[in-house]
Formats: C-alpha cells, sequence, structure tokens
C-alpha cells in the first residue's frame, strides 16, 4: 500500500460506504425487482455495498500484503448481517453491525486495560508512537468513544428514518471519529515518545 498513489487508500476504505449512499439515495422509496423478490432501496443498496466491501477489503489485502484485525471483524459482520438483511429482507440486521462493531471493539480495548496489555499501541504504535502512560489513557478513551458511538446507532436507527440512519452512517460516523481523533491532539502533544537521536539504533 505504502509505494501506491495517495489516493487510493481512502477511495478504498470509503468508497463502498458512498457506493451505498449513492445507491439508496437513487431508489429510495422504490420497490426494485431481483430474483422475483421486491427489495426496497435500503436492501438494493446492502445487496450492492456488500460485495463492494469484499471487493475493496481484497484489493488492500493484495496491495497491502495484510489486514488489521478491525477490517477483517468489519468485513465479516458485513457480510453475515448485510447477507441476513438481504436474504430475510429485513434492514434490521444491517442496521445492527456498526452497534456490534463497537461494542467489539470497546471490549477488546476494555480487555487490554484489564489484562495491562497494549494492543492499541501493537497496532497503531508506528504511525503514533505515545508512551506507556498515553496508550493507556488513549486506549480508555477511545473504548468509551466506541461505547458512545454503540448507543448512538442504537437510538438512531430505532427511532428515525432509513434516511437519516444512512446519513449518519455515511457522514456522522467518520466526521465523529475525526472530531475525536483532533480532539485527542493534546494527549498525543504530552504523551509522544521523543525523537530518536540520528544514529541511536538501540534498542
Amino acid at each position: 500500500m505504502d509505494k501506491t498513489k495517495p489516493w487510493v487508500k481512502p477511495v478504498l476504505e470509503f468508497g463502498p460506504l458512498i457506493l451505498f449512499f449513492a445507491v439508496f439515495m437513487l431508489f429510495r422509496g422504490r420497490d426494485v425487482v431481483l430474483w422475483g423478490e421486491s427489495y426496497g432501496g435500503f436492501i438494493f443498496a446492502t445487496l450492492v455495498f456488500i460485495p463492494a466491501q469484499v471487493v475493496s477489503t481484497l484489493i488492500q489485502w493484495r496491495l497491502s500484503g495484510k489486514l488489521a484485525p478491525m477490517q477483517v471483524a468489519t468485513l465479516v459482520l458485513v457480510v453475515v448481517f448485510g447477507g441476513m438483511s438481504v436474504w430475510l429482507n429485513d434492514p434490521r440486521f444491517f442496521k445492527l453491525k456498526p452497534t456490534i462493531i463497537y461494542v467489539l471493539f470497546a471490549s477488546i480495548l476494555g480487555a487490554s486495560l484489564v489484562l495491562r496489555r497494549n494492543w492499541l499501541g501493537a497496532v497503531l504504535g508506528e504511525a503514533l508512537p505515545l508512551d506507556a502512560e498515553g496508550w493507556r489513557k488513549l486506549t480508555l478513551r477511545m473504548a468509551l468513544f466506541f461505547l458512545a458511538l454503540a448507543v448512538a446507532n442504537e437510538v438512531i436507527w430505532r427511532n428515525l428514518s432509513d434516511t437519516t440512519w444512512v446519513y449518519f452512517k455515511t457522514f456522522g460516523l467518520p466526521v465523529l471519529l475525526f472530531v475525536f481523533l483532533l480532539g485527542n491532539a493534546g494527549l498525543y502533544r504530552a504523551h509522544a515518545l521523543p525523537d530518536k537521536a540520528p544514529g541511536d539504533d538501540r534498542v
């Protein structure tokens, strides 16, 4: 992935989601008949999103030679819950997916705190070098943040329209993540590891 053009990674990461949004908006309020079954715009957008996400993830794996555990977990849940929504013609399963993903991430981060393991640092350490206390604080904040996202997703999909939920998933969640990362800029500065002196290769 490092040798590819800078725009490739964001396109692969956000492309399927934007495609889902575009298909939903195009077919919102309309029925699509496939294989003798009538599907609403939400289910049809989900049907398009699943293979797009699979292809995108496979391309990322092909380019980088590896996938992060979060990418694998997300893909599995997309296929399972998206597939259930399409199979049963019921959008609720796909709407549950973000809740399950965020609870899973929060649980993993919480377990790392209890076990005193720096799993977040193992994933992000190269991009964000922090000391042990910095990783502990960031792990706790991120676990609480994911729990808050799970609650927000549940409130929105259970009480508001499909369109509102699609806007929330497509634009709201990425914006909230960006705000969270930006809001922790002080933590990054306070707990950043000192730069290694030139020529110092000691472990």
